[in-house]
């Protein structure tokens, strides 16, 4: 490199000034204040790109005196918060809308059964409902002291207050209802295994 060239001494790293313009900026905006408009302060709701710009002092008592809210009643208020959770974008309900898997297409875009679970369930309660009692589930209901329409809650209810009187150690250690728990537990694993527990 030549340091003898006519266009080496034109070439500043810094120069020794600023050369830019200085503008005095925008002024306050507030009535009368003769300050520069250092700050910016929202110029409230339905405008909330627009600013006013204030100086300190004046920023100052604005923010004081600044409800986002004021006149709204407050059922509003609680929708604008609501919304506020998903940044105002409409949300639906898991299973509804375009996406969601028909119960005529099955789970076939469900893997996991998140979208259909409710689906699932109310179409178990309909298959429940119309298949018919075998006799061996009559029996073990029978043996439990249930008729045939009884749901899976209330077999579940009848074992456990039949375990707790029928059970050795409820009756002072007594073996004479032994064979009666063992019937009693055997019915309720029957019907547990179809659906029953």
């Amino acid at each position: 490199m030549k340091f003898d060239s006519p266009l080496f001494d034109r070439i500043r790293v810094k120069p020794t000034q600023d050369r830019r313009p200085k503008t005095g900026g925008p002024g306050c905006e507030w009535h009368g204040c003769k300050e520069k408009g250092t700050h910016r302060a929202p110029k409230g709701r339905g405008r909330e790109n627009e600013h006013w710009r204030f100086c300190l002092d004046h920023v100052r008592e604005y923010n004081q005196s600044y409800n986002f809210f004021a006149g709204m009643n407050d059922a509003a208020v609680m929708a604008y918060q609501k919304d506020a959770l998903t940044g105002h974008r409409p949300t639906w309900k898991m299973g509804t809308g375009k996406g969601a898997v028909r119960p005529d297409v099955g789970s076939a875009n469900d893997a996991f059964g998140l979208f259909t679970e409710g689906l699932r369930a109310e179409q178990k309660e309909r298959a429940e409902a119309a298949r018919p009692i075998r006799n061996a589930e009559r029996k073990a209901l029978d043996t439990l002291g249930l008729d045939t329409g009884a749901t899976p809650v209330q077999v579940k209810a009848k074992f456990k207050e039949l375990v707790k009187r029928h059970h050795p150690d409820a009756n002072g250690g007594d073996r004479s209802t032994e064979d009666r728990l063992v019937e009693i537990i055997q019915a309720y694993n029957y019907l547990k295994s179809v659906g029953f527990g």
